[in-house]
């Protein structure tokens, strides 16, 4: 009985491995959704979790917590973000952790030098350590989602993402990644990372599940102690930073990979017993490698927010796992807890949540939490509890002892970043990760010919990097902010030249030499989190255009190789049929020499490297979740097995939606789908639905024109008379849309947009929700400092919006724009984006 076994070692795997060979996850018994979220934690396995502080480290915990005033108590379970807090704060409130998000950076620089984060480091430290009399000092611990190598730090060595690494099926190779991601976090002064993503996603719709190693649980299972014992150095009660290493974290504690239709932040409408062996599996090994801090999902389990579920977070994970690390929430998580707002959580607390990861929340959070344990709501045991179990992570860490960032070992050796070592680790990842899908022969390509380097993906390292690359979304970026890196192209150029062969790049594929081969790189650009959530498993329709470059290719008779950069498998048949090579490089990081080193021949005319990369899922045959499969997991080709025979794919996507995506609302001047374009009175009235061009509105004080943007009419000009009644606009859907996740994440609403005139006065924005004004319009004074004539991107946060009254649940138009004053401008394209993306950031008010 599970209820009876108590796992340690190796057994943790096995037991997902034996569990869902007994009950495969396609059974019924296992798949039928539960109809309330309770647990039953006598069913889970019991783990132990091994020895990490020594009987004197926890009678300093116990020494420390009998000293502390019940203010720093609440300031040790509040984490802040730097973009939201100063050292003077830390000192101020106490605080015990800051973290930095995907945007934020020393000074607000995300892009900042290495320096700059080890002098903030320092910073922060100070800080936390100068007291008052009598008040016990306590070192503050940086938080950082270092998820796949460094990757916040220019310069640092950026690793595959997850999806590539479970491709590879090495877990040595997965412990080397964690000891040189440890060591590059130490160069610049940072002590734990929220790593490894252990989710096992079952829905690659999902925008974050290219952060998983794999659908298949014991695949998952046999990479995460790896993982820890990398970052954190194997279980002991030595110090970790005694050593290169830093704490880790397992993430997003239960089943953010099982949220229906992939939903990122949805429900996971599972069984328990799904939920235990598919999801629970990789917690094992977890528990059973001592990981330092657990961080809980936005998603929910049968309608409970994570954040919130005792049962999960207090009688299975610290209970019945005997976790004895802290919970950390993930970013204003707590604020989506029934009951609960970003300001105040006592349900949290009680739920058994020792941190709070409240990054531009943790003012109001840190006043309400306090008046909350003064009048009993939160109880003091609680408390007591969750800043013990922060003490305790503080301890093992050694950061008592430890000095000041800079003064500790690794600090300010800024040559560790990116160094030849960790790059050639992360080389052989890239190698090791990639899967040849299709082969007819003409792989391995002779270096020493013609090679073309076509697609729109071959020079980018940023592409090939994804999301969560020196910015949230990994957008806004070119190659000169990847020092010491590879693109895809210059790999390739390299292999070549160095074997007395030629190299073209020409992304359209529009060669001036005839090659002997063609390798075209395509796929997804980066994206993370929600912003990556898809309706289809296919690529937008603007991504497929290298297809047709394939297929001119291989009708003007040149072999040619297709090269996918991708974060999930997706529905590319016509690529499949086109090329006579397919291999799929997932997000492979800095290294792209790495894909070069499996495309060509050596000296002697044999492979250079073997293919070892296998399916860490499923690829479809079709872009409908759950429809037929293509290749199965596990499926890979290697050179040994020489060519193989090609049977023409139907090409038939079998779903209704062009793969658009969400987010978009507006794009080469014409609506996305389900979406339309009016111009109307500011009230609503006398509204006119834009559907072809030139058009004219408000009895003719409203003119719209096409003008040119990218693309030969890519966007539409507007002519607005002044008029007492004002002019809106709009783009507006029927159905509404729900924008609290991407409120609550810094999303910004983002409008390419030119001045054709200068503005009399500011123009106004708002949004509608369910068809009627909801909240007050917000000047942007923004647009009108715009330089006439040229394109800008401005950007507005829908935190503004939400600050002015809207409710971001139920928004029928997100984007609005109204004027009483004649105005002259154009637009190209509206969607939701992050920091990076915008030339111009309006500063409205947020709270």
């Amino acid at each position: 009985m599970l209820s009876k076994t108590i796992f340690s070692g190796a057994a943790t795997a096995a037991f997902a491995v034996s569990a869902l060979s007994a009950q495969p996850a396609t059974d019924q018994s296992i798949t039928a959704p539960a109809p309330e979220a309770i647990v039953h934690p006598e069913q889970w396995p019991e783990v132990a979790f091994p020895t990490v502080l020594t009987e004197e480290g926890e009678a300093h915990v116990q020494a420390l917590l009998a000293q502390m005033t019940l203010e720093q108590k609440v300031g040790q379970i509040i984490q802040a973000d730097i973009a939201s807090v100063t050292p003077e704060e830390v000192r101020e409130y106490r605080l015990g952790s800051v973290l930095n998000g995907g945007n934020s950076g020393p000074g607000g620089d995300d892009l900042a030098p290495a320096e700059e984060w080890l002098a903030l480091a320092d910073a922060f430290y100070a800080a936390s350590m100068d007291t008052a009399p009598g008040e016990p000092a306590i070192p503050i611990v940086w938080g950082t989602d270092a998820v796949h190598g460094h990757s916040n730090i220019v310069g640092a060595t950026i690793f595959p993402h997850n999806v590539g690494l479970g491709a590879a099926r090495d877990p040595d190779l997965i412990e080397r990644i964690g000891q040189v991601t440890a060591v590059e976090i130490r160069v610049t002064g940072q002590e734990w990372t929220f790593a490894p993503t252990v989710a096992v996603p079952q829905d690659y719709r999902w925008g974050r599940a290219y952060e998983g190693y794999s659908s298949d649980p014991a695949l998952v299972a046999s990479y995460v102690g790896s993982m820890i014992r990398g970052l954190q150095g194997p279980p002991s009660t030595k110090p970790i930073l005694s050593g290169p290493h830093v704490a880790a974290s397992t993430k997003h504690f239960l089943a953010d990979g099982a949220t229906t239709d992939g939903k990122d932040q949805g429900d996971a409408a599972i069984s328990e017993l799904e939920l235990r062996l598919i999801h629970g599996a990789p917690y094992l090994p977890a528990m059973e490698n001592g990981v330092a801090t657990v961080m809980t999902s936005f998603s929910s389990w049968n309608g409970v927010k994570l954040s919130g579920h005792r049962g999960l977070v207090t009688d299975v994970l610290k209970g019945r796992m005997n976790f004895d690390g802290l919970v950390v929430t993930d970013w204003n998580a707590h604020g989506q807890v029934a009951g609960c707002s970003n300001a105040s959580c006592p349900k949290a607390v009680d739920a058994g949540i020792d941190m709070f990861m409240a990054p531009d929340s943790w003012r109001s959070l840190y006043n309400s939490t306090l008046a909350e344990a003064r009048d009993g709501t939160i109880s003091m045991a609680r408390l007591d509890d969750a800043v013990a179990r922060v003490l305790r992570v503080k301890q093992r860490l050694g950061l008592f002892e430890a000095g000041k960032p800079s003064a500790r070992a690794l600090s300010g050796e800024y040559e560790l970043l990116g160094a030849d070592e960790h790059r050639a680790v992360a080389r052989e990842a890239v190698r090791k990760s990639l899967v040849m899908l299709k082969n007819n022969g003409v792989l391995p390509a002779k270096p020493d010919g013609h090679i073309l380097v076509a697609g729109d993906g071959a020079d980018d390292i940023a592409r090939q990097s994804g999301g969560w690359t020196l910015s949230w979304q990994g957008t806004g970026m070119d190659n000169s902010q990847f020092p010491g890196a590879t693109s895809l192209w210059r790999g390739i150029e390299q292999a070549v030249e160095a074997s007395g062969g030629s190299a073209e790049l020409a992304p359209n594929g529009e060669y001036e030499q005839r090659p002997d081969v063609a390798i075209v790189v395509f796929g997804e650009t980066p994206y993370a989190e929600f912003q990556g959530d898809i309706a289809s498993l296919q690529l937008r329709p603007e991504l497929r255009r290298p297809i047709e470059t394939m297929r001119r290719l291989k009708a003007e008779g040149i072999p040619t190789v297709a090269v996918m950069i991708t974060g999930r498998p997706l529905y590319v048949n016509e690529a499949l049929n086109s090329a006579d090579a397919f291999v799929v490089a997932w997000l492979p990081g800095s290294e792209g020499a790495g894909v070069a080193d499996m495309l060509f021949a050596g000296v002697d005319g044999e492979p250079a490297f073997e293919f070892q990369g296998r399916l860490p899922t499923a690829w479809p045959a079709t872009a409908q979740h759950g429809g037929p499969t293509l290749f199965p997991f596990g499926y890979g080709l290697r050179y040994a097995e020489g060519a193989r025979a090609w049977t023409t794919l139907a090409e038939d996507n079998g779903v209704d939606d062009d793969g658009s995506g969400g987010g978009v609302f507006f794009d080469k001047g014409v609506p996305a789908s389900s979406w339309s374009l009016t111009v109307a009175r500011a009230d609503g009235s006398d509204s006119l639905r834009v559907t072809t061009v030139p058009a004219t509105a408000l009895s003719g004080r409203a003119r719209i024109s096409a003008t040119d943007h990218d693309v030969q009419e890519g966007a539409r000009s507007f002519a607005i008379d002044a008029h007492p009644a004002g002019a809106a606009v709009e783009l507006g859907t029927h159905d509404a849309v729900d924008l609290s996740r991407e409120t609550n994440g810094d999303v910004l609403l983002l409008t390419a947009v030119r001045l054709d005139a200068p503005l009399a006065a500011p123009l106004r924005m708002s949004v509608l929700c369910e068809g009627a004004s909801c909240g007050a319009d917000v000047s942007i004074a923004e647009f009108g400092a715009l330089p006439v004539g040229q394109w800008q991107t401005v950007g507005v946060l829908l935190k503004c919006f939400r600050a002015a009254g809207a409710d971001m649940t139920r928004i029928t138009a997100p984007f609005r724009l109204t004027t009483s004053d004649a105005a002259q401008f154009s637009l190209a394209r509206i969607a939701l984006g992050s920091l990076s993306e915008a030339d111009v950031i309006a500063q409205c008010p947020t709270e």
